[in-house]
């Protein structure tokens, strides 16, 4: 399964069910993600980590 296609999925979900409010809690978390991945390697993780 393409990530396109969960995508798509998701969107096909929101629509049908009228579940809006899950749009800004699912980016929220992809870009909490995106920041624990990207800061791993670097002087911040220590501080991000800690926030945790």
């Amino acid at each position: 399964m393409s990530k396109l296609s969960v995508m798509k999925e998701f969107w096909a979900f929101l629509n049908e069910r009228k579940k809006w409010w899950l749009g800004p809690i699912v980016i929220f978390l992809l870009l909490l993600g995106a920041l624990i991945i990207f800061t791993e390697g670097s002087a911040l993780a220590p501080f991000i980590y800690a926030l945790f």
